[in-house]
């Protein structure tokens, strides 16, 4: 049976992104690892991999250069010798939809406009968002709607005993396709389209004001610009109550226009994600001060050697990186994740990192970092940074993270409530490193104090071994030689 190559998730805010070129033929033989396309997100340009084996067939009428396409666009197949594919009249998914290139933007997500609105999730323990009676899915169902970018949270299935099954998946995907397909067509270019995106524009609107003209990315600015600024004069602001105190200070002052700007797509994810993870898990926070005198001296020690030696000079993240690593061998019920109705847990550490980058927030992934030493980890981590802040991280730098870090404390933060980085477990806010006065054997000390915070899912975990965790991540911090010698 042919594989369905679909546009996938590079990122947890990712909803659409832009077709760049193909690195491979319609017609080639491709194998797994072989790089078929580029495609470019909000945050970062990527080559996509190919994951198995036959002859790379591409749909007609496929997404131009700079075309804007969903998640879960079909895009192509990998099919045997001589497989017939529903483009040339066999069965399958059926017709191949309009490039989205083409299509006026649609207010919200074409996948969950086709599905019709999704039903307010309550709490539930399996964490889905249930439509009257939590709805059940199959894991082949759950693994395309996965691909294909399908909410199946509000999806009614065929199955038995209701349960939504791979068809339902990809009915609804179907659906999302045509929609998008009968979207009114505009004569835009894609530089115009991305801004229209950006500005929350309406090009049908646009293009109903400019009849034959090709809309360019000046248009679009010039009618946000006019959307937000409407004619007329400026309100003037009553600054004082009373006649007596307008008349003591003289006329009212004119307030300057407030600066407003829609906000940007990909800022729109963000917050929809962060919603979405409020909404679905069930999130505690536990908080505690640590003695991070020794962990200081350790990393005073490798900037040293390094010094003399060469190498990489590890971070405190990618120490912290290690010591996750280590806990979580020790408490695998924190490197976990759920799905439908059964609990995941991984075998391999995979940390995510969070960096800030000039296009918004990503987490990056330093993977199995249980086998790896500090300098390794430290190797990697600066490698796969230096990509997400270029523009030029791939998927596996971004996906697959099992527990993640965040770090305030170059800001001078000193404890947080971090978000949990769906569908993890848990996740470490790291504060700043401050010296403090501390009672030990009773004498005062100054010690170089840390506070940690670790936000955890209450559907996976309950609050004593998460305590426990967060304990034994004290424990390695006071007292590196525990893991440095493991």
């Amino acid at each position: 049976m042919a594989v369905e190559i679909v546009l996938p998730r590079l990122g947890w805010t990712m909803e659409e992104g832009t077709f760049v070129e193909w690195l491979k033929k319609d017609g080639d033989e491709v194998k797994p690892g072989d790089l078929i396309y580029v495609v470019e997100s909000d945050k970062t340009t990527a080559e996509v991999e190919n994951f198995d084996t036959g002859i790379l067939r591409i749909v007609p009428n496929g997404p131009a250069a700079g075309a804007r396409i969903p998640v879960g666009f079909l895009l192509a197949y990998v099919a045997k010798p001589g497989e017939v594919l529903p483009f040339e009249g066999g069965a399958g998914t059926g017709a191949v939809p309009e490039p989205v290139e083409r299509a006026a933007p649609v207010p919200a997500p074409a996948l969950r406009q086709a599905q019709g609105p999704a039903q307010e999730p309550a709490a539930s323990s399996n964490g889905t968002a249930p439509t009257g009676k939590t709805p059940t899915i199959s894991p082949r169902a759950r693994k395309v709607a996965g691909q294909l970018g399908v909410d199946w949270s509000g999806l009614k299935g065929s199955g038995s005993t209701g349960r939504i099954v791979e068809r339902d998946v990809r009915a609804a995907a179907a659906a999302a396709a045509a929609a998008i397909a009968a979207a009114p067509k505009v004569n835009a270019t894609p530089v115009a389209m991305r801004a229209a995106a950006d500005l929350g524009v309406d090009l049908a609107a646009l293009a109903a004001t400019m009849p034959g003209k090709r809309i360019e990315r000046a248009d679009v600015e010039r009618y946000a610009s006019e959307k937000r600024a409407p004619a007329g004069k400026a309100p003037v602001p009553e600054l004082v109550e009373g006649p007596a105190l307008r008349q003591a200070q003289g006329p009212a002052p004119v307030a300057a226009a407030a600066s407003r700007k829609p906000m940007s797509s990909t800022r729109k994810l963000i917050a929809e994600r962060m919603t979405t993870t409020l909404r679905t898990v069930a999130p505690v926070t536990l908080t505690t001060e640590v003695d991070a005198t020794e962990l200081v001296k350790l990393r005073e020690s490798l900037k040293a050697d390094a010094a003399n030696s060469g190498g990489e000079v590890p971070s405190y993240n990618d120490l912290l990186a290690k010591i996750a690593a280590t806990a979580l061998a020790a408490h695998p019920q924190i490197n976990a994740r759920i799905e439908g109705d059964e609990i995941v847990t991984e075998a391999s550490a995979h940390i995510g990192i969070a960096v800030d980058t000039d296009r918004g927030l990503l987490v990056v992934v330093v993977r199995d970092a249980q086998d790896k030493t500090v300098r390794q980890i430290a190797q990697a981590s600066k490698e796969v940074i230096a990509r997400a802040k270029d523009g030029k991280a791939t998927m596996n730098d971004l996906r697959g993270s099992t527990f993640s870090i965040t770090n305030l404390g170059v800001y001078d933060i000193d404890a947080f409530t971090p978000i949990i980085n769906a569908p993890e477990c848990a996740i470490l806010g790291v504060g700043r490193i401050v010296a403090k006065p501390v009672i030990i054997k009773d004498k005062v000390k100054a010690r170089k104090m840390l506070a940690l915070s670790l936000t955890f899912d209450h559907r996976l975990v309950d609050g004593a071994p998460a305590a426990r965790f967060l304990q034994r991540i004290k424990q390695l911090i006071e007292t590196p030689y525990l893991w440095l010698a493991a």
